[in-house]
């Protein structure tokens, strides 16, 4: 079993997002320990990027921010580095295939194995294309997460049968951002998908109040929350860190 797989032993894991170097970097590597703290139990973190098609208009400000404050992949791994010295939170990026291209493949992999990242989500990677980088992955231990939406029906099983570490189940259609209701039948998706094989399944997208997630964490392993947190630090900057944590210490009782 994975680091990544273990978070959902016994447990319903609660999984927040944030954009590494929003609003600076200093305060990445105290928010990861905070909230880890606070009862994270998996922290996704977002490497910006000009152009993220999944992303709403929130975590789209939160890259510019980013960008803006001069992060870089390499200035990312420095940071987890020194995060790591402070928690052993297992850590997933969140990117997108131009930016790992760009930086070499294996080079990044490698990179993020070394510094001590768990898992790699990148979202506008089809199913079928995964082979681009699942090898690199393997070789560095690194989980390469897969993600089942509404609109999957029948590529669920074999998708799912494939995944490794967790499903990301995307709870609706469009991009990343709070909403005020989620009509997907996510209990139908994650039976699906369990029934390919016996793997955690995460719901993400929209998901923003303790009522939403524990109606989620009805139907699955774990919560994942980003655009609902990259607002608090949007609104506070430096300020985040107890408005951030006060919100995942009530996500995670809402679920727990």
């Amino acid at each position: 079993m994975s680091r990544v797989s273990e978070v959902f032993y016994n447990k319903k894991a609660f999984i927040p997002f944030i954009t590494a170097g929003d609003p600076n970097l200093g305060i990445t590597e105290q928010l990861v320990p905070a909230m880890a703290e606070a009862g994270a139990d998996l922290i996704e973190l977002g490497i910006p990027f000009s152009d993220p098609v999944a992303e709403g208009p929130v975590i789209q400000e939160a890259d510019l921010r980013a960008l803006a404050a001069g992060t870089t992949a390499d200035k990312i791994f420095e940071s987890i580095r020194r995060i790591r010295t402070k928690t052993d939170i297992p850590l997933a990026f969140m990117t997108y295939l131009n930016s790992i291209f760009v930086y070499g493949s294996e080079r990044f992999v490698k990179n993020a194995a070394e510094c001590g990242v768990d898992a790699l989500i990148v979202p506008d990677m089809p199913f079928e294309e995964k082979g681009e980088l699942l090898p690199i992955c393997e070789t560095y231990g690194v989980d390469l997460i897969s993600l089942i939406a509404p609109t999957s029906r029948e590529r669920i099983q074999r998708i799912a049968g494939e995944a490794q570490g967790f499903l990301y189940c995307v709870s609706s259609l469009g991009v990343t951002g709070v909403r005020q209701e989620i009509t997907t039948d996510i209990g139908e998706m994650v039976s699906l998908a369990k029934k390919a094989k016996d793997i955690p399944c995460a719901i993400g997208f929209g998901i923003s109040t303790p009522e939403q997630a524990r109606k989620m964490a009805l139907s699955a392993d774990g919560v994942i929350v980003g655009s609902a947190i990259v607002k608090l630090v949007a609104q506070y900057g430096e300020n985040c860190l107890e408005p951030v944590c006060s919100y995942v210490r009530s996500m995670k009782e809402a679920i727990s």
